[in-house]
């Protein structure tokens, strides 16, 4: 396809997922974007550094042409020269702006792994930044949650962490290995099953132990007083900066949910550990197959599959359905969501490949 593509970035919720989103599928299609008001919704609209490397990352991918890519850039054009290579690539935040940027490095990854996750051949790619960021993936996250569900659709990812970035100096160190399939397979996660385990991890860097473990007991005594018995790692870790963080996962039957809580200097363990469970028990009530943040996060690559996908999501977010018009504009699927009166929902994406 060579007709361009006008993509409204103060669309819906008008942030970066669009941004990503779109991309992404023009790398995997060939189809020139271009992205007018990008994260026109936000206190400082434009492109960010971590904004900045998503757009150099896919166009390494496909030898891009590119207009616009400037911090607090507001548009943007991203015509794709050749088709996606796998290979080996290489991207560091801290380039995109002067002094550095604990920019997350996991919306990067998720830049870059479906056009990956079909290009023929293996992809390595090391990214340096943010690992641990508040309002995005963390690296637990990906690695625990979204990986493994991506696998069930035939994507063959290892993700590994060499060090890890927090706010504000970043610096954390990740490598992907991605092995390209001809094809991806639909999911189909309607009803999650019973709940089979908590396990998590405590995460403290460049502070002392007690913080960690104080998290991960108080974590540990709010799920047993919901019923639940959690199994929670303690880590200390060396970091460019201190950082702390508690991440669980949820096992169910058919599914898995993640639920992640960033500490910060004044915060107690304490208050780490509540926001962290009670995001999890708050789906756990739901009875929904997915948490609201995996299931924004697998409208693209279900729309690469050929076939009909469904899942039960918590909470139909604004997130959610901006990815999805983003990814119908492309004309790759047709995605329904249907909501439910307790404000659960279904969504269903029917690939047009």
């Amino acid at each position: 396809m060579t007709d361009k593509l006008i993509i409204d970035g103060s669309h819906g919720e008008g942030g970066g997922q669009i941004l990503r989103s779109a991309l992404s599928l023009s790398a995997i299609t060939g189809r020139p974007v271009r992205i007018e008001k990008l994260r026109a919704n936000r206190k400082k609209p434009g492109l960010a550094a971590q904004h900045l490397t998503s757009v150099r990352a896919a166009a390494m991918l496909c030898d891009a042409e590119v207009k616009g890519a400037e911090l607090g850039s507001q548009t943007l054009q991203f015509i794709p020269r050749k088709p996606v290579r796998a290979g080996d690539y290489f991207l560091d935040v801290a380039h995109a702006r002067e002094g550095g940027s604990a920019g997350a490095v996991m919306l990067v990854l998720q830049t870059l792994l479906p056009p990956l996750a079909l290009a023929t051949g293996v992809s390595n790619v090391m990214l340096r930044g943010g690992t641990h960021v508040d309002m995005s993936p963390s690296y637990d996250y990906v690695h625990d949650v979204w990986l493994p569900t991506l696998a069930r659709m035939g994507v063959r990812a290892e993700l590994s962490l060499m060090r890890s970035g927090w706010y504000p100096v970043g610096r954390g160190e990740v490598k992907l290995r991605i092995e390209g399939a001809e094809k991806l397979l639909p999911l189909r996660l309607e009803h999650r099953g019973p709940l089979r385990a908590v396990t998590g991890r405590a995460l403290v860097a460049n502070l002392p132990a007690h913080i960690c473990e104080r998290m991960a007991a108080h974590a540990r005594y709010l799920l047993e007083q919901a019923g639940m018995a959690a199994k929670i790692e303690t880590v200390v870790m060396k970091a460019a900066c201190p950082g702390a963080g508690l991440y669980l996962t949820a096992h169910y039957e058919n599914s898995l949910a993640g639920f992640g809580a960033q500490g910060k200097r004044g915060k107690p363990a304490e208050q780490v550990a509540e926001e962290a469970c009670f995001a999890l028990l708050q789906h756990y009530r739901s009875g929904a197959a997915l948490e609201q943040h995996l299931a924004d996060q697998l409208i693209l690559p279900t729309a690469l599959c050929r076939g009909e996908s469904v899942f039960g999501v918590e909470r139909i977010s604004p997130h959610l359905v901006t990815n999805a018009w983003v990814v119908e504009r492309f004309g790759l699927a047709r995605i329904d969501i249907v909501p439910a009166a307790d404000g659960t929902g279904f969504v269903k994406i029917l690939a047009s490949g």
